[in-house]
């Protein structure tokens, strides 16, 4: 049986938590057992595909009995759930350590990105983008999260990349180029539609298209 993302006909009402300044050690080993099955249900996407991942497998994955399991996550929905909010945090931690250094130098961020769509966080997510195409239970679960990532991700690029904000119509299409043809180039390296020996030269390509766009205002800085 998969994950079984499917409506529940009643949600369980969450109990609020006691608010305290400091975590207790209790809501911090269940945060760590959390993060353990997060990270196996990404293991298991990359090592199953979704439709062959299923709740026995990421327990075992993660070292624990199922029971444990559904103590942290009543269902597949909100592991899933879980889970893809993970993956949009570590794509947002990896976007600010690329973004981090003063001097953006293009060839540095498209290198930098081109590895993190090497990386399994975005294997699972591609994983789950494709099953939510006819999976309207996921597709539910997917893309609301996903509006919400990509308005923080804005947010990010704007405050990370200000010396683009002179001309922001040329910026969206700097960041829409590299974010298309760099995962699209990672798919079809996964799928083999593309040799690898053509991946560097493509890298050099995106560089040379997104300086082509840049402002005149950081043309002449450069």
């Amino acid at each position: 049986m998969a994950l079984g993302v499917v409506r529940s006909p009643r949600a369980r009402k969450a109990t609020k938590p006691v608010e305290t300044n400091t975590p207790t050690l209790q809501a911090q080993k269940s945060a760590q057992t959390r993060a353990r099955l997060t990270e196996a249900t990404i293991a298991c996407l990359v090592k199953y595909g979704y439709a062959r991942t299923t709740t026995p497998q990421v327990a075992a994955e993660a070292g624990l009995s199922r029971g444990a399991m559904l103590h942290h996550f009543e269902n597949g929905e909100a592991l899933i759930k879980a889970t893809i909010i993970e993956l949009h945090e570590k794509r947002l931690r990896a976007f600010r350590r690329t973004a981090g250094p003063a001097d953006h130098d293009t060839s540095n961020l498209v290198t930098a990105y081109w590895k993190q769509v090497q990386k399994p966080a975005f294997i699972a997510f591609h994983e789950l983008a494709l099953a939510a195409r006819t999976n309207p239970d996921l597709a539910d679960i997917l893309h609301p999260l996903q509006q919400e990532f990509r308005e923080r991700f804005n947010a990010e690029a704007i405050h990370l990349f200000p010396e683009w904000q002179s001309d922001k119509q040329r910026f969206n299409l700097a960041m829409t180029l590299s974010q298309t043809v760099l995962e699209g180039m990672a798919i079809s390296l996964l799928t083999s539609a593309i040799v690898p020996e053509m991946i560097e030269p493509m890298l050099r390509l995106v560089e040379q298209q997104i300086e082509t766009i840049k402002p005149d205002s950081i043309k002449k800085k450069s």
